[in-house]
């Protein structure tokens, strides 16, 4: 094992009856901002909080579909990828998400 190797975590974070279907909102862990979406069709995503631009709060965006709109400077950003739209080659990190009996949980990693 490495000898900074770190430990995953998983945190409960939301419900279902909190994030429905189409909607985003954003959550702290720690001090973490991190944005959760519920897509068309079921998929729970979890990314970074924060446009990789400038730091604004992406749950203050537009979300149409899986495209997310920042409020800030108007970047896209593929929500079922991460992936930038406009401009392309910027990306979110992702987190791993876990749901069971309707909470859902992200893993983040311990670094302590």
């Amino acid at each position: 094992m490495p000898e900074d190797a770190s430990t995953l975590e998983w945190i409960s974070v939301a419900t279902l009856d909190d994030l429905w279907e189409g909607e985003m909102i954003d959550v702290k862990v720690g001090d973490e901002l991190i944005l959760l979406v519920h897509l068309a069709g079921g998929d729970i995503r979890a990314y970074q909080g924060y446009c990789p631009h400038q730091k604004t709060a992406l749950a203050d965006g537009k979300l149409e579909g899986c495209i997310l709109t920042c409020a800030a400077h108007l970047w896209h950003f593929d929500l079922s990828t991460g992936e930038g739209v406009n401009p392309k080659g910027c990306h979110l990190d992702r987190y791993d998400v876990k749901l069971e009996d309707a909470v859902i949980s992200v893993c983040i990693q311990d670094r302590s």
